[in-house]
């Protein structure tokens, strides 16, 4: 895969102990500190220039699954990623657009 890519975090964590709240709690900061916007609640999609430059990324989301959790993780092409269909409150939703480099870091 060369070019942009969008790298999609999908997750699914334990949320019924104060200290399972807190540990997904501190993942979706790490999404958000490495660059990551919320698409959804569980989903985080990140925009990225090349696919080498989201490697970093998918070592650290690695090392921080919290315990009992579920992550999966997708990257597809920006092209695939405009072509998506969305849908909000029953209509068709215009798509995101490509960041600005500056956005990015």
């Amino acid at each position: 895969m060369e070019g942009a890519v969008w790298s999609l975090v999908m997750f699914d964590l334990p949320v019924k102990t104060k200290p399972q709240r807190r540990a997904a709690t501190e993942f979706r900061h790490l999404l958000l500190d490495l660059g990551y916007q919320m698409a959804q609640l569980s989903v985080y999609a990140r925009f990225s220039p090349s696919v080498h430059s989201i490697l970093p990324c998918l070592r650290a989301i690695k090392v921080n699954v919290p315990m009992g959790g579920e992550v999966r993780i997708v990257t597809v092409t920006d092209h695939q990623w405009a072509s998506a269909i969305r849908y909000s409150n029953g209509y068709e939703d215009r798509q995101e657009q490509e960041p600005l480099q500056l956005a990015i870091f």
